[in-house]
């Protein structure tokens, strides 16, 4: 597939890499020191990052739409589409099914390991207490499933609310292959030339990647310094194996699947696996996500248009992954045992809700407390793993990304190859 015209050279994955790291050394040097003078510098700091992320989410509603519209008013029929979308959501399924049956594997090797001294237990416990309080909060399912159908596009775009703008764009794209080609392609065509204008300005930000990236990572590295021990370090650490371990295996995945060689998806997926783990935002990845899959993979733009932005809408695989690890974590403070068949039931549950997740922080603990009272976990248990999620969360956003590219390959490659 060719560049887009004018495009800016491609960032530098090590160098981006590199920064990262840098980051995070310089920011945990820092918070050792305590200075309140070289605090307020790094404040300064992060400030460069914050900006520089604006300047990418600047472009996703705007992006997102015109992708889509572009993709599936050239579809040729929405019986093509629709396979597509079959094909997606079925990929979604089964790794999410795969973390979740990974995580269920790999939790107990290391959480039998874990011995809760009393007095550690009491304070975990004490600091749960009124923590449960958020999920009352949450709009229900079925308010979520009527909030994405609009009722104003333009309010939701406004709103950086990405899933009611897809709907919008989808239905604009569908009843722009009923409508005479002539005219489709009046419309059509301003819509391939924002998306590409909005992939250049992309490519700008993306040259100064290094900076964003340190700057961001200076700032995680103050907030990591002061690690927390015992009982929840082993939690953290075990979740974020966890995660990263699916996130390698992905890897695989992707050059048995895809035919895509690792070392390839590798300098695909790495822009926006930094800026997944330093922004913990799928939505601000997606950019540098479908300039990889177009640019570094080729990928056919109706994946690049519809599967990813779909992706980071709905595919949440952290999700059964993050719910099998705290639950045996839980059942391990609380002294509750977790046996293999409740386990196996909260993958599939798991699958199921992450698609209705809504995109905030720790989403998906709040929606897991109806199930630990279930199984004889207090409720208040919630409250500890949502204190102790930011550094987890950065994994799960990364594994998040690197499922959506992984997902967006096998796609290209079972459907677009195929005659429609």
């Amino acid at each position: 597939m060719t560049n887009t015209p004018g495009l800016p050279g491609r960032v530098r994955p090590l160098v981006v890499l590199a920064a990262l790291v840098a980051g995070l050394v310089v920011g945990g040097v820092v918070e050792w020191q305590a200075s309140a003078e070289v605090a307020r510098r790094i404040a300064t700091v992060e400030l460069l990052g914050t900006a520089w992320i604006n300047a990418i989410r600047m472009t996703v509603i705007p992006l997102v739409a015109s992708l889509t519209i572009a993709a599936v008013a050239t579809s040729g029929t929405g019986a093509g589409l629709g396979r597509l979308g079959g094909y997606a959501v079925g990929v979604f399924v089964l790794l999410c099914l795969g973390g979740g049956f990974l995580a269920m594997l790999v939790t107990p090797l290391s959480m039998n390991r874990l011995e809760i001294a009393p007095d550690v237990a009491e304070r975990l416990r004490a600091s749960a207490v009124g923590a449960t309080a958020a999920p009352a909060a949450m709009p229900s399912l079925a308010q979520r499933i009527v909030d994405i159908v609009p009722v104003n596009p333009i309010r939701a775009a406004a709103d950086g609310t990405i899933l009611p703008v897809v709907v919008f764009s989808l239905a604009l794209g569908f009843a722009l292959t009923r409508v005479s080609p002539h005219r489709r392609e009046a419309f059509v065509n301003p819509c391939r030339a924002l998306s590409d204008a909005l992939l250049v300005v992309v490519a700008w930000v993306l040259l100064v990647a290094p900076v964003g990236v340190f700057a961001l990572a200076v700032g995680l590295g103050v907030k990591m310094g002061a690690s927390s021990a015992g009982a929840l370090l082993h939690y953290v650490v075990t979740l974020a194996a966890v995660l990263l371990l699916f996130t390698l295996l992905l890897y695989p995945v992707v050059t048995l699947a895809g035919h895509v060689t690792p070392r390839r998806f590798a300098r695909a997926a790495l822009p926006a696996q930094a800026v997944a783990f330093t922004t913990r935002s799928s939505l601000a990845a997606l950019p540098t996500m479908v300039v990889g899959a177009r640019d570094a993979l080729g990928l056919e733009s109706r994946t690049t248009g519809f599967v990813l932005p779909l992706a980071v809408s709905i595919f949440r695989v952290n999700v059964p992954i993050a719910w099998v690890v705290g639950f045996v974590f839980l059942g391990q403070l609380y002294g509750v045992p977790v046996g293999t068949g409740a386990l196996a039931m909260l993958v599939l549950t798991s699958t199921l809700i992450s698609f209705s997740v809504p995109g905030i922080p720790s989403a998906s603990l709040f929606l897991i407390a109806p199930v630990l009272i279930e199984y004889g976990i207090p409720a208040d248990g919630v409250g500890v793993l949502i204190a102790i999620d930011a550094i987890p969360d950065m994994f799960k956003t990364l594994a998040n990304v690197t499922a959506h590219l992984t997902s967006a390959i096998v796609v290209d490659r079972a459907t677009l190859r195929q005659p429609t």
